[in-house]
């Protein structure tokens, strides 16, 4: 009986266990690689006086949760890399857990927004893709609760209001270098 349940549970862990990709899973495969830049934000990146806030950017702040950023910095020497990574990315955004919002520019040189949610009232996950083959590209998670595109709308208000935690960015410098 004892070899029984242990053969089930290891069944169980091997079946419940989902092997389709992800964005989550790539940001923890990627985060580790020298190829890429990741950063982490959290909501207090954004430096405000709460009491001036309006109701609806109170809303908007409350909904994020925390915002993941993975970058491939392009190398002259390594075209084939960034292809190989942004076809990666592209297929994970085909799934159908993500539903395209826009698009902008043509083929791997522009961006794409894309959302995780039951609606467009109830968005989990908003993720923009941006790239340019020369540059490289980045991925940007922004999570939260019942999101919805004026909170992002709002977000990106208070993000040009506010004083940012830029401590909180020094990780994409290397980037830009």
């Amino acid at each position: 009986m004892r070899k029984f349940i242990v053969v089930f549970a290891c069944v169980l862990v091997l079946f419940s266990c989902d092997s389709k990709p992800s964005l989550q899973k790539y940001f923890v495969e990627k985060t580790e690689s020298s190829k890429f830049i990741a950063v982490d934000l959290s909501p207090n990146i954004i430096k405000t006086n709460k009491v001036n806030l309006s109701e609806t950017e109170k809303e908007a702040l409350e909904s994020f949760d925390k915002m993941n950023v993975i970058a491939f910095k392009s190398d002259s020497t390594d075209v084939t890399g960034y292809e190989m990574e942004i076809k990666e990315v592209k297929a994970i955004l085909k799934e159908e857990t993500y539903q395209q919002l826009m698009k902008f520019g043509s083929g791997n040189d522009g961006a794409a927004i894309y959302f995780v949610g039951n609606d467009d009232e109830h968005i989990e996950e908003f993720v923009v893709l941006a790239g340019k083959k020369e540059n490289g590209f980045a991925v940007v998670r922004v999570l939260g609760n019942d999101m919805n595109p004026t909170h992002i709308m709002n977000m990106l208000n208070l993000l040009q209001k506010s004083n940012l935690d830029l401590e909180q960015l020094k990780p994409l410098q290397q980037l830009m270098k």
